[in-house]
């Protein structure tokens, strides 16, 4: 991996955010240039500031809906790879911003995939999405690409009509310009994320201020995945469309083994176990609605780019927790962070057949 992006010009939207983060600080490590285009953390505390990620990369602090800004970022740096997270993410934010939530996810989108175009320079564009994009039929069984699109609430359907834009984009626009695709990841955990209505931040607030974890739907199950597992999926995809261009430009799922998922009073009751304490608490009002049963089958991106998944969802859980430790102790985050990602890349090497 470090041959192939070391030097490479990557521009990372939504670098400021949680797996942006993540992501920016591992393509730093393996020597690539790159420019982050994004909002301000709109958390406190937030990765990208915790860990200076500001200073391992070029930065433009503004809005994707911001076309003037955005075309400017694309032609003053030329990026040869883009990898897109810019999103408003947060399913329960939906419901009180959907208009935000359309403009940021499908205008903002497509702003950038102009941009994209427009400055020239671009290869490979890897355009993520979610695995709430499907419509969800409740046939309790994993989503394939080819599954139709869809969404209840306003973040999944926005999310549903950026993939239903972005392959009539392709097929429009890029037939002699860069190779994009599309990557519906699972439900991403790992240290750093602060955000207001996630599970895993949610549990590890409750736990810091000494009061009980709310759960609303403690038997929803959802495909768990350590943040590293996707952003590994994105760099191979990033690659594969780089050297073969349109052969690769299609829509992949990244999420764990579908028969290895947990639900969210299990997934909870090991980070207490991990943790050492906290207690839970079953909140029964009538909430949102919000899906039963999600998961992913992953077959196609083992198949085409060699991806799998190399942690279970109660490794991804006890790596999550030990960061969250370290950092409320004041450990030395950034370099606990870096050897959680040198740790994921000899597993992967190992798992996946992934050079170095």
């Amino acid at each position: 991996m470090q041959e192939f992006f070391n030097g490479k010009r990557i521009l990372v939207t939504g670098h400021t955010g949680f797996k942006g983060s993540w992501l920016a600080l591992w393509l730093n490590s393996l020597g690539a240039d790159i420019l982050g285009y994004s909002l301000l953390p709109n958390t406190d505390p937030s990765m990208f500031n915790e860990l200076k990620i500001f200073n391992k990369c070029k930065n433009v602090y503004a809005n994707i809906c911001d076309k003037k800004s955005l075309d400017e970022a694309f032609i003053n740096f030329c990026p040869e790879i883009v990898f897109h997270l810019a999103a408003q993410p947060l399913v329960r934010l939906s419901y009180e911003k959907p208009l935000e939530t359309y403009e940021t996810n499908l205008i903002g989108t497509l702003n950038v995939l102009e941009a994209a175009r427009t400055c020239g320079s671009v290869k490979a564009f890897v355009n993520i999405t979610t695995d709430k994009c499907y419509q969800n039929n409740k046939e309790n069984r994993p989503y394939i690409e080819c599954d139709p699109m869809g969404g209840y609430d306003m973040y999944s359907s926005s999310k549903g009509c950026v993939e239903i834009m972005s392959s009539s984009y392709r097929d429009s626009f890029l037939q002699n310009s860069y190779a994009m695709a599309t990557a519906r990841s699972g439900n991403v955990i790992g240290g750093g994320d602060w955000a207001y209505d996630r599970l895993f931040p949610d549990c590890i607030r409750a736990i810091n201020q000494n009061i009980s974890i709310e759960l609303r739907y403690p038997n929803a199950i959802r495909p768990w995945q350590h943040v590293l597992e996707p952003l590994m999926g994105y760099m191979l995809l990033s690659k594969k469309l780089f050297e073969g261009g349109r052969a690769f430009a299609q829509a992949y799922n990244f999420g764990p083994d579908y028969n290895i998922t947990l639900s969210v009073i299990e997934v909870v009751e090991q980070i207490i176990r991990n943790y050492g304490y906290g207690n839970i608490i079953i909140d029964r009002k009538e909430h949102l609605h919000e899906a039963d049963f999600l998961t992913l089958d992953n077959q196609k991106a083992n198949k085409i780019l060699g991806w799998r998944p190399v942690c279970t969802p109660q490794e991804a859980i006890k790596k999550t927790v030990d960061w969250y430790k370290l950092f409320y102790s004041d450990g030395d985050i950034l370099s606990y962070s870096l050897k959680q990602i040198q740790e994921y890349e000899i597993k992967a090497k190992n798992f996946m057949k992934v050079g170095a």
